[in-house]
């Protein structure tokens, strides 16, 4: 929260627990997200960080003084708390949960009728509510109550179930390992893989908000154990989630980590040989990988700025029944069109059993690319001067300009080069077919825009 004019950054309000996200701020924060549903019903939720409760109270005690109703679904992951709202039709939720962030940090998402996060328009809406406190109290009579909300778990699961061939799944009896991050991905991939008929190993499932097992961020620089106990407990396949449960990075039977954009790949191939013609929407930051595989089984891809909630809102609007993200978020529409770390593992285990083959040979099917990523320092008042720069820099090239500027070269290979919306740097992003080649992206482009950086400064 480094600007203090913008509570929401790119997925949600985040902050460090009672430090910057205190219970003070969280009950104007629950004033004005209240005034702006006004006094309708809201469940709210929270994830495994020990300063859950505190601030769920603390928004709870804010809706309710606006005359909102509060339905408590306890501790759940993101995507099933965005499931109840389709399910039990309230006008919305909030969600206490920090996702991928370390432990001491906390957050406050905003969830509409829809079960989606709010557009960035509506954010806003409740900033100027907050900011100018223009938040609508109730009079004594009509504050607003509480009741619990019980079994979203059990909805949520039944619904997954729903979308995948289970007994096709039973048949193979496949071996999974979860690591659910010490977090609230443990209350639902384990149950679900066994009501799939998987053998289920756990690493990281005990619930504690202090994340000893791993940071909540499912990077390959964290997934060490989970690799190694793969081979170890002959697994043939592994998950991990991030704090929240709306990620999923997966590991094949060989111990290999695999990158988001593989999986979705994966996921978008077999979508699409089932549903030709339809739309896949995907962040500018995607591999070619996706481009690919929608020319080949005939899917229109559709760009989008990068943020889970632009996914989402886009799918919404172009009506897309498929998102994705290279950071394992798979939003699959016929479930609901957010990410979702359960469903995703489902559709995994699901293709894994249509085809009857190892997650290594089916990874190995797919178009094969190598990712490498960089970062420059950029002070926040040369990035927009930079981006200008750059962009004229490129005219000529096959360029996208919706969020920094991502290049494509005819042998297939791309880079994006972006201002982050979280710190004073400038992100790229470069594939292509071999390893030395990404490299040598990165070494021209972290050079050329060096040297705009230096001339505009």
């Amino acid at each position: 929260m480094s600007n203090t004019r913008h509570l929401f950054g790119t997925n949600g309000i985040r902050g460090l627990a009672n430090k910057e996200l205190t219970p003070e701020m969280a009950i104007r924060v629950g004033y004005a997200i209240g005034t702006f549903f006004k006094r309708g019903t809201l469940i709210i939720g929270y994830d495994a960080r020990t300063s859950g409760p505190m601030l769920t109270n603390a928004v709870t005690a804010g809706l309710n003084a606006t005359g909102c109703n509060v339905l408590l679904a306890g501790m759940a992951p993101t995507p099933t708390l965005q499931y109840a709202v389709r399910h039990h039709k309230p006008n919305g939720a909030v969600i206490v949960t920090a996702s991928h962030n370390p432990p001491e940090y906390n957050g406050i998402k905003v969830i509409g009728n829809d079960g989606i996060e709010i557009s960035h328009e509506c954010e806003i809406e409740i900033e100027n509510i907050y900011y100018n406190q223009k938040a609508r109290l109730t009079d004594w009579k009509g504050i607003g109550g509480t009741r619990e909300l019980p079994g979203i778990i059990d909805e949520y699961i039944d619904a997954i179930k729903k979308h995948v061939n289970v007994p096709e799944i039973a048949r193979r009896h496949y071996r999974i390992l979860i690591d659910g991050a010490n977090s609230v991905g443990s209350l639902t991939g384990p149950r679900l893989a066994r009501e799939l008929g998987c053998k289920v190993t756990t690493l990281n499932a005990n619930i504690d908000g202090t994340f000893p097992g791993r940071l909540p961020e499912p990077r390959p620089e964290n997934l060490g154990d989970l690799a190694a106990t793969v081979k170890a407990v002959g697994a043939d396949v592994a998950v991990a989630y991030d704090g929240d449960a709306d990620r999923s990075i997966f590991v094949d039977e060989k111990g290999s980590i695999i990158m988001g954009d593989q999986t979705f790949a994966l996921v978008a191939k077999y979508f699409l040989k089932d549903n030709k013609g339809e739309k896949i929407v995907t962040p500018v930051s995607s591999s070619t990988i996706i481009k690919d595989i929608a020319d080949e089984y005939h899917g229109h891809i559709v760009w989008t700025k990068i943020g889970s909630v632009t996914v989402a809102q886009t799918m919404k609007e172009q009506k897309a029944k498929l998102g994705g993200e290279e950071n394992g978020g798979i939003f699959y529409g016929p479930h609901q069109p957010v990410r979702d770390g359960a469903m995703s593992t489902a559709l995994i285990l699901s293709i894994m059993a249509r085809a009857g083959k190892k997650l290594s040979t089916l990874l190995g099917e797919l178009p094969q690319y190598f990712i490498e990523k960089a970062k420059i320092e950029c002070s926040e008042e040369l990035k927009q001067k930079v981006l200008e720069r750059l962009i004229k820099q490129t005219e000529g090239l096959k360029t996208n300009t919706l969020d920094g500027v991502k290049i494509w070269f005819k042998n297939n290979s791309s880079i994006l080069i972006r201002p982050s919306g979280t710190e004073p740097v400038y992100r790229l992003y470069a594939d292509a077919k071999n390893s030395r080649e990404a490299k040598q992206l990165i070494k021209d482009y972290s050079s050329k825009l060096q040297a705009i950086i230096k001339n505009v400064g």
